[in-house]
């Protein structure tokens, strides 16, 4: 994903002058051809993470399209107030990218997770919170915050994800992707788990389950209309996401549905629990802690499949 941006952003530089970069003192020489092209729009803010959110918001101010740069939790909770207050309040088209979001980091331990930042930042005023699902995604969503006139964060994964679309989706702010239909079961995707609920999808498919699987790249604002679809559909409508089942894609959604007259769905939250993860290990170790795996995902949301039909049946 980090590679997909970083080549968005010089095909994104050369079309607009407002176009700036500034990052947290990391990148890996992945920014070395932006620099070389573009080193008068090209700041190494240090890490100093906040101070970097306050500058995009004065380059804003000042006529320009800047992109802020670093770790995911250091560009969120380290500058909660310079979001809240700079961006938000002053609604300023300011993109601000987390890289290596969720448990992208695990061997570096809990100071590098980042499985609270949809939920501390979904609520802000003004906010757009964008987390795309493959590379192709990524340059989509860019393209798509750029053109935003307010503040937007953009979350990404790490490195190494696969493309899972053939051809370019339709990307708008607020609406979903759909990736195959369905009517027993939807699968709500957000972030860099796509590709583990596309195999879940097929999984429960090759059992005889009718799945749906969507891509939901904004988790704020929330595609309502394919919300009202699934849920007046599908027996189990499950959301998936690398990160805590407090306060993001799953607790968006239960916030939406809890307004609205019973559904025929039942909502099912997939996301990591509400704990640290003191394990040290990779990535894919990490996810097995926390259950964000294709058996898992299939178990959690056959059962709760199960459960409906007997309590249907009960009725």
């Amino acid at each position: 994903m980090r590679d997909a941006f970083a080549a968005e952003m010089r095909e994104l530089a050369a079309r607009d002058e407002r176009v700036v970069l500034l990052m947290g003192d990391i990148g890996n020489r992945m920014f070395d051809g932006f620099k070389s092209r573009f080193p008068s729009r090209f700041m190494n803010a240090g890490i100093a993470e906040a101070n970097m959110i306050s500058m995009a918001a004065g380059m804003a101010m000042c006529g320009l399209r800047p992109v802020a740069y670093t770790i995911a939790p250091f560009i969120t909770t380290r500058c909660l107030e310079q979001i809240r207050v700079d961006l938000c309040y002053h609604q300023m088209p300011v993109v601000f990218v987390g890289v290596g979001a969720g448990l992208c980091y695990a061997s570096l331990g809990s100071t590098h997770h980042a499985c609270e930042d949809i939920a501390l930042l979904r609520v802000l005023p003004n906010m757009t919170v964008l987390c795309p699902g493959d590379p192709v995604e990524v340059r989509l969503a860019l393209r798509a915050a750029l053109r935003h006139e307010g503040p937007v964060y953009l979350r990404l994964g790490k490195k190494g994800e696969p493309v899972v679309h053939r051809e370019e989706p339709a990307f708008v702010i607020g609406r979903g992707i759909v990736m195959r239909p369905g009517e027993e079961i939807c699968l709500i995707s957000t972030g860099n788990v796509l590709p583990l609920v596309i195999e879940a999808g097929q999984a429960l498919e090759a059992r005889g389950i009718s799945t749906q699987v969507v891509s939901l790249p904004t988790v704020k604002p929330l595609d309502e209309a394919l919300l009202e679809d699934v849920f007046g559909r599908c027996r189990v409508v499950a959301t998936i996401e690398e990160h805590s089942l407090l306060g993001g894609l799953g607790g968006s959604v239960a916030e939406w549905l809890a307004d609205r007259p019973a559904p025929r769905s039942r909502l099912c939250r997939i996301g990591t629990a509400d704990a640290f993860v003191h394990e040290a290990g990779e990535h894919d170790h990490a996810r097995t802690l926390t259950g964000l795996t294709v058996a898992s995902i299939v178990e959690r949301v056959e059962a709760m499949l199960r459960s409906q039909a007997s309590t249907v049946v009960a009725a």
